[in-house]
C-alpha cells in the first residue's frame, strides 16, 4: 500500500529542486502527517458506524426504504457515496459496514487507513517511539486475522471499541513519547485537519441532508438523531456538561462549531492548526492564498455567535470551510511534503558517472 494518496501531484519549485537533504526531510513530514490523519480517520470511521449501528436497533423494525435513507448520510459524510455503489446495488446495513469496514477497494475503510497509517510509520520506523510503532502493528495485525470479520459480525459494537482504543492508546503513547519537534507537529497537523472535516461533514449531514425541509431547522427533531450526531464526534457527555438542558439542533451546532474547548469543535481543530502552522518550516509560518482565506475563516469563528451561522446558512458556512481546509491540506502538502519519485535509472547512470570520474582523477 503506498504511504499516502497525495492531495496534489504538482509540488511547489522549491520542493522539487530541494537537495537531496530536504528531500528526505520531507519525506518525513508526508509520513508523520499521513500517520496521524489516517489513524484519526480510521477511528472517525469506527465511531461513526457503531453509532450508527446502535441507532438502528434503537428504531426497531424499519422498512426499506428507511434503511436506504439512514446509511446513505453516513456514506455521503465520509465521501464515498459514489463508490459504494460501484460495488453494491443498494444501501444496507450489510453492504454500508462491510465497504466502510474491510473493503480493500475503499481507501477510506477501516481497514485500508490503520493499513496505511502503519506503512507511514515503518516508513518512519526511527521517527517514532517504539511504543507507537507497536501499538500501530498491533491495530494492523487485529484487522488482517483471519477471524477478524467473525469477530466483527459477533459483535460490531466491541469490535469497533477495539479500534478506537488502539487510536486513543496511539495517541496517549505519541503525548508521553514523541518529543515536541516539528515531526509532531505534522502528526498534530494530520489528525486536526482530519477532526476538522469530519465533525463538519457529519453537522451538516445530520443539519441540512437529512432534514425534509430548510424551514425545519430549529424546529423539533428526534432527540435520538441529535444524540447520535454528538455520539458520532464523542461529544455527548461534554455537550450535556456544558448545557445541562435539553439536545436542541441550534445547541448542537453551536458545541461542534463555536466551543473553546472540546477537541473536535470546529473552532478547537482550527486553533491547533493554526499552533502547528506557526511550527512549520523551522519556524517559517507559510503564506499564499490557501493560508489566507484559513487565516480569515479561523478569524470568523472568534467572533461569529451561531445566530449569525444559521441566519447566512449553515450548509453553506460547513461546506466552506470544508473547502477551505482542504485547500490549506494541499498548500501544506506541496510547500514542505511533496517529494517527487525517485528516478532509480537516472541514479544509478549518476554514482556510475562519479565512479568514472573519480577513477579517471586516480
Amino acid at each position: 500500500m503506498p504511504a499516502a494518496t497525495a492531495p496534489s501531484e504538482t509540488g511547489s519549485a522549491a520542493a522539487r529542486s530541494a537537495p537531496p537533504a530536504t528531500v528526505m526531510l520531507s519525506r518525513v513530514a508526508s509520513s508523520l502527517y499521513w500517520m496521524g490523519r489516517y489513524l484519526e480517520r480510521a477511528e472517525n470511521i469506527a465511531r461513526l458506524l457503531d453509532v450508527n449501528i446502535q441507532l438502528l436497533i434503537d428504531f426497531g423494525s424499519i422498512g426499506d426504504q428507511g434503511i436506504k435513507e439512514h446509511w446513505i448520510p453516513v456514506l455521503r459524510s465520509a465521501g464515498d457515496e459514489e463508490l459504494f455503489f460501484q460495488f453494491y446495488p443498494k444501501a444496507d446495513s450489510a453492504a454500508v459496514t462491510e465497504f466502510m469496514t474491510f473493503h480493500r477497494d475503499n481507501p477510506n475503510s477501516v481497514f485500508n487507513c490503520v493499513g496505511a497509517a502503519r506503512e507511514n510509520a515503518r516508513q518512519v520506523r526511527d521517527q517514532i517511539s517504539m511504543e507507537m510503532w507497536e501499538v500501530l502493528n498491533e491495530a494492523h495485525l487485529f484487522l488482517q486475522a483471519k477471524d477478524a470479520h467473525q469477530v466483527w459480525q459477533d459483535g460490531p459494537s466491541a469490535f469497533y471499541d477495539q479500534v478506537k482504543r488502539f487510536s486513543h492508546l496511539f495517541q496517549g503513547l505519541a503525548d508521553s513519547t514523541f518529543s515536541r519537534t516539528e515531526g509532531w507537529e505534522y502528526i498534530q497537523f494530520g489528525k486536526f485537519l482530519e477532526r476538522a472535516d469530519k465533525t463538519t461533514r457529519i453537522l451538516d449531514v445530520k443539519y441540512h441532508i437529512l432534514l425534509p425541509r430548510a424551514t425545519d431547522v430549529g424546529g423539533a427533531v428526534d432527540t435520538a438523531q441529535w444524540q447520535a450526531v454528538l455520539r458520532s464526534t464523542s461529544a455527548l457527555e461534554a455537550y450535556r456538561r456544558f448545557y445541562v438542558t435539553e439536545i436542541l439542533p441550534r445547541k448542537v451546532a453551536e458545541f461542534l462549531v463555536l466551543s473553546d474547548t472540546f477537541p473536535r469543535s470546529l473552532r478547537f481543530c482550527l486553533r491547533q492548526l493554526d499552533v502547528s502552522l506557526g511550527h512549520m518550516g523551522g519556524g517559517q509560518r507559510p503564506a499564499g492564498p490557501a493560508v489566507d482565506d484559513f487565516d480569515r475563516l479561523r478569524a470568523g469563528l472568534e467572533r461569529l455567535t451561531i445566530h449569525d451561522i444559521i441566519a447566512e446558512g449553515l450548509h453553506e458556512y460547513l461546506h466552506n470551510a470544508q473547502a477551505v481546509v482542504g485547500r490549506l491540506a494541499t498548500h501544506i502538502y506541496d510547500t514542505f511534503m511533496h517529494h517527487p519519485p525517485v528516478d532509480l535509472a537516472s541514479e544509478i547512470r549518476f554514482h556510475q558517472q562519479e565512479q568514472q570520474q573519480q577513477q579517471q582523477g586516480l
